[in-house]
């Protein structure tokens, strides 16, 4: 179901690796959402993203000299879409369930939720997902897992922007971006969650891959200095993650019990796994 044009924006950085943008692309296309609604940030790619963008013109990008990180296209993203509503931050290794876009913000509104993620399934695509994720979503549909939302894909609200301000654009941080942001939230009483709504294929951390191998690095962030950033205290860690062996064991057991799936599958020699 088409949507107003100031609803979202779908900002998709991107670095390298255009097999997977064009499938992510085209999947979105495919469930409703309109070209002009999507914008690329394409973090200096080396390989034929640049021409493959110019060839498609209907679809808004913004090319960088050199690859600014992820917390920066989605900064990019966010002020180049002042009229946007949701901004919705999406990795481009990624393939749209049905009306993913339209289903997960209206789940955010039914919800009220501020920043929002669908519900992932992760590996290989050795399994006919259109089919697999309608069944899926109609299974799931109305469940959510409080507090919780995933770098993969999260919309975040404009208010939230307005009041916590913008993802952090530093590069120490490499892939904790989204858990720093998801602090600030938390800090600032914002109702986020994962639902299931809406589900969406993730092939699995396919940039972070790509410059890991370009660059040698065996990790693109800083895990000490992200708990610094963000007052993160062995104490509270420690219960954080004693206090999260429970809750997401409540979590699955209910989903499972529902329905026979859970927000969060993986693909594992033929099977799903559930986590």
């Amino acid at each position: 179901m088409p949507h107003h044009n100031d609803r979202y924006v779908v900002v998709i950085p991107v670095f390298n690796q255009l097999h997977y943008t064009a499938q992510c692309v085209e999947s979105l296309l495919v469930q409703h959402v309109r070209p002009e609604h999507i914008l690329i940030i394409d973090n200096a790619s080396s390989d034929d993203t640049a021409l493959w963008l110019e060839r498609r013109p209907e679809i808004n990008s913004r090319r960088n000299r050199t690859n600014l990180g992820c917390g920066c296209a989605w900064t990019q993203g966010v002020v180049l879409s002042p009229d946007a509503e949701w901004i919705v931050l999406l990795n481009n290794d990624v393939l749209a369930g049905p009306d993913a876009i339209g289903s997960l913000l209206d789940a955010a509104e039914r919800e009220k939720l501020g920043v929002v993620s669908p519900a992932l399934l992760e590996g290989l695509n050795d399994y006919d997902f259109d089919a697999f994720a309608v069944k899926y979503q109609q299974s799931m549909a109305g469940t959510v897992r409080p507090g919780r939302f995933h770098g993969v894909c999260f919309a975040v609200h404009r208010s939230v922007i307005e009041k916590i301000g913008y993802p952090d654009t530093d590069r120490h941080l490499g892939g904790y971006e989204d858990a720093e942001f998801l602090f600030r939230c938390r800090r600032a009483n914002i109702s986020v969650g994962i639902v299931g709504d809406s589900v969406f294929h993730h092939f699995g951390s396919i940039t972070q891959k790509a410059i890991k191998q370009k660059t040698g690095q065996k990790s693109l962030g800083d895990l000490n200095y992200f708990r610094s950033r963000v007052g993160s205290k062995w104490w509270s860690r420690k219960r954080d993650k004693f206090l999260s062996k429970f809750v997401f064991r409540k979590w699955i057991g209910q989903e499972v019990v529902k329905s026979g799936y859970s927000l969060h599958m993986v693909r594992k020699d033929g099977e799903w796994e559930i986590r």
